[in-house]
């Protein structure tokens, strides 16, 4: 990847990026901007129906946040807030969000170097305005090349998921008294645990029946 900021020349490759960001450079990379089909049209139909959950589905599509499980619905939350962030279209995930979703589900690494550099060139190239996120990682990398910036975006340590985030992937909050109180295993829900002075300490992924 080449490019120009306040006259400093940036050129750097997967392998670089990796050593600026201090991050693993290995696992999955692939990175399919428009035409989806090159994932294969059979894996997009089984990825849309595992997600979707419905196994009869006949015909590859993009799947509703809402119709994914809630560990796939958290899980495509990180991926659309760090892995390829986007300001529009983050309830509906599309085949590239979907083979994401797959291989981390079978925990499997992802080449974050390589995504961001395909993700960053598509978005400078395409005709319509969008904001390239990536926050502080984009801080890392002028700083590395000695661009200087007149607002630095640094890195800030804070919960990534908190409550708010696994609610709206449908997660309960309860009480630590009502967690397995008068409740059966057939009828636990995916719920999460709050302390006061500990924080979010437990997640239990079950379905009401």
């Amino acid at each position: 990847m080449t490019s120009e900021a306040n006259g400093k020349k940036l050129r750097f490759d997967a392998k670089e990026l990796g050593q600026i960001l201090g991050i693993p450079v290995e696992g999955f990379d692939v990175y399919v901007p428009e035409n989806k089909t090159v994932l294969g049209i059979a894996q997009l139909l089984q990825l849309a129906q595992k997600l979707s959950q419905q196994p009869g589905l006949k015909a590859t599509q993009s799947i509703k946040k809402g119709d994914m499980s809630f560990v796939h619905q958290l899980l495509f939350w990180f991926i659309i807030k760090n892995v390829i962030p986007r300001g529009q279209g983050r309830n509906l995930s599309d085949p590239m969000d979907q083979c994401l979703l797959i291989y981390w589900t079978r925990e499997n690494k992802l080449n974050l170097p390589a995504i961001m550099i395909r993700h960053i060139v598509r978005i400078a190239n395409t005709p319509r305005e969008h904001d390239m996120r990536y926050g502080f990682l984009l801080t890392s990398i002028f700083e590395h090349f000695g661009v200087t910036l007149q607002k630095r975006m640094g890195v800030q340590i804070v919960d990534e998921i908190g409550s708010s985030t696994l609610m709206g992937c449908g997660f309960k909050l309860v009480k630590e008294e009502q967690l397995f109180h008068n409740r059966g295993p057939e009828h636990l829900f995916p719920l999460f645990l709050v302390r006061p002075q500990v924080g979010l300490l437990l997640m239990c992924c079950y379905r009401i029946n």
